[in-house]
């Protein structure tokens, strides 16, 4: 089934539902919101856009894209949404990749692709300039592929996360069944990127005739989100652990008490107990933990509302979710007893088949049917998981993923790095900020050089916030670098 058929069936069933909100300003009710997806679909269908073809999607969060996103699906295309925040010439990387047709960018996104329009061979253009006659809905097979996730290895290269219509179903569905109840009269604020975990729960909110809003701001701005909660009531919301701890820290500072706030579905790195405990004692009983990668998208475990509230195993990620069986396993796949640490292993409908285009990678991540996660982590008698660490070394700063490997090949670049490790370090502000350690040819460290260098070839949240000079990095016997001794460095100091 294709996943817009929901946005259908609540056109079909009377529509008058409110559906889109930019601020507090009504765009659309649920026909006028399909209407709108369905004569974006006619405008794909017009330049050639076929089931099957890439439309990527390289745009700041607006209720326009929500419009773009089912429009793509009507028309049986599948979605690739870049993050907003990558480099031009990141996001032209994707697009070559996934061989996209067509990209919708907008503002400052339209202006980053346009100087790195020679790497890649896709037109570009706004959503005003998508439109046309409404299309039918195009049928889609549950396995036909649906959202295509780019997620970075520590290779440095990005690799495509197959999602399909199937997934994205069992993903919605499990919500219902493990994470939160959803109902018409419920609003889900769009803060975080639309093109990760904040885009990824319309479905189920489309599903049960939910309102969405789009903050005029179009990011995470506490005083905003906050009004807005106010303003709606019963607004759900996906944040970082860091939009959490902004959130609360704003909270405190201006007496404010969350008002309208029903829940806070946190997630996409590491919550400290502390934070968690200081944002109950503001905003009370709202907060909700999910742990998922973008191969098994949202959906690994939950840790309950009434866990969370009762400050009871904040220290794990919860159970497993609905939709998935879940193992520890050792090297060669099998499981281990309660207690012991091991990899993270899932397994279900909401795996992917694989990586686009990717048969070696697939063949890595995928083994008889279970997902290794990369993870490790432990279970306990009741089911809780705890994560231990994250073995592909990537770091989350703000709700964003950082892989170490791309980071260190643009600093590498630089004329006057001979060597260079990049970690993360733990930050109030960011939950974990990267740290670039360099051993230079010669001469002084000259950190604004190394940043100008930086943001010509990658994203700014990728920049490093530190540089440390170094005579040279620690390795072990086989020339590899120690990085759990520069982690270890940094903690010390």
């Amino acid at each position: 089934m294709n996943i817009a058929h929901w946005l259908q069936s609540q056109a079909q069933a009377g529509g008058t539902k409110p559906a889109l909100f930019h601020g507090t300003r009504s765009i659309a009710d649920y026909a006028g919101f399909h209407a709108r997806a369905a004569a974006f679909a006619g405008g794909l269908a017009s330049r050639g856009i076929r089931p099957g073809d890439r439309v990527a999607l390289f745009m700041a969060n607006h209720p326009d894209y929500l419009v773009a996103l089912f429009g793509i699906w009507i028309a049986g295309a599948v979605a690739v949404p870049v993050n907003a925040r990558l480099h031009g010439q990141e996001a032209a990387w994707i697009l070559d990749n996934a061989e996209a047709s067509l990209c919708i960018a907008t503002g400052a996104q339209a202006e980053a692709l346009a100087g790195a329009l020679a790497t890649a061979a896709c037109p570009v253009a706004s959503p005003d300039e998508i439109t046309g006659d409404a299309l039918p809905l195009v049928p889609r097979a549950p396995s036909d592929l649906a959202w295509l996730f780019y997620t970075s290895g520590t290779t440095g290269r990005p690799k495509g996360v197959q999602i399909t219509h199937r997934m994205l179903q069992t993903m919605s569905l499990g919500y219902l069944a493990s994470v939160d109840a959803v109902s018409a009269e419920d609003v889900t604020l769009y803060a975080a990127p639309m093109s990760h975990g904040a885009g990824l729960y319309s479905f189920v909110h489309v599903l049960m005739g939910a309102r969405h809003v789009v903050p005029e701001s179009g990011g995470v701005d506490p005083g905003e989100i906050l009004d807005l909660a106010s303003h709606y009531g019963r607004m759900h919301m996906f944040a970082a652990p860091t939009m959490v701890r902004r959130l609360t820290d704003y909270a405190r500072d201006h007496d404010r008490d969350g008002t309208g706030l029903r829940s806070v579905v946190y997630g996409g790195g590491p919550m400290y107990v502390s934070d968690i405990e200081a944002a109950l004692d503001v905003f009370g009983p709202v907060f909700i933990q999910i742990y998922g990668q973008g191969e098994a998208p949202m959906a690994i475990t939950s840790l309950s509302r009434e866990d969370v509230s009762a400050r009871r195993a904040l220290a794990t990620v919860g159970r497993a979710q609905a939709g998935v069986e879940l193992r520890v396993g050792d090297a060669a796949g099998h499981p281990l007893p309660l207690g012991e640490v091991g990899e993270i292993m899932v397994r279900g409908d909401l795996v992917m088949p694989g990586y686009w285009r990717n048969a070696a990678a697939t063949a890595e991540t995928l083994r008889d049917g279970w997902l290794l996660t990369g993870d490790t982590g432990c279970l306990d008698k009741a089911g809780y998981l705890t994560l231990q660490d994250r073995s592909k070394d990537v770091i989350i700063s703000g709700g964003q993923n950082v892989y170490p490997r791309e980071v260190e090949e643009a600093l590498l670049s630089h004329g006057s790095v001979s060597e260079v490790a990049v970690v993360g370090r733990k930050s109030a502000a960011w939950g974990e900020e990267v740290v670039a350690f360099v051993v230079l040819k010669d001469g002084a460290l000259d950190e604004p050089a190394l940043d100008a260098h930086c943001l010509n070839r990658i994203a700014r949240f990728k920049r490093p916030k530190a540089y440390v000079a170094v005579n040279e990095l620690p390795k072990n016997n086989y020339g590899k670098v120690v990085k759990t001794a520069l982690r270890e460095r940094l903690a010390q100091d």
